[in-house]
């Protein structure tokens, strides 16, 4: 059974930053595919980035170049760093993990096992 939580989630002026936070148990974290999605309410779970081993990532467009995704398999923890913060970053970030081995995932369905997501607020 693998199990991801997720923290660093809160509230940030528009222009901030803050740093999220998976961590996994068991074995699966070490070769498995990293996501991040995020969920904003009356709108569907989107793609945010993804990573793999060997350093591996992907990133959704509106994000590119304002968020990095790292992992620290020793720590069995992925991150999510998030820069210049808009309002509409704001959402339910989740993280999620797959088995899969084919790179990028940017599919929810792609991906076996979820966090219960840490919210982030954006204020103008």
């Amino acid at each position: 059974q693998v199990q991801l939580v997720e923290s660093g989630g809160g509230l940030v002026q528009a222009g901030g930053s803050l740093r999220l936070s998976c961590t996994a148990s068991g074995r699966l974290f070490t070769n498995s595919i990293m996501g991040w999605f995020r969920q904003a309410p009356g709108k569907e779970r989107e793609f945010v980035a993804a990573i793999w081993t060997f350093g591996l990532t992907n990133y959704a467009n509106s994000v590119k170049d304002r968020f990095t995704v790292s992992r620290d398999n020793f720590e069995n923890t992925v991150y999510l760093k998030m820069s210049s913060l808009k309002p509409e970053d704001a959402a339910v970030y989740s993280c999620a993990a797959s088995r899969a081995s084919r790179f990028p995932l940017v599919r929810p369905d792609e991906y076996d096992y979820w966090g219960q997501g840490t919210q982030v607020t954006v204020s103008e």
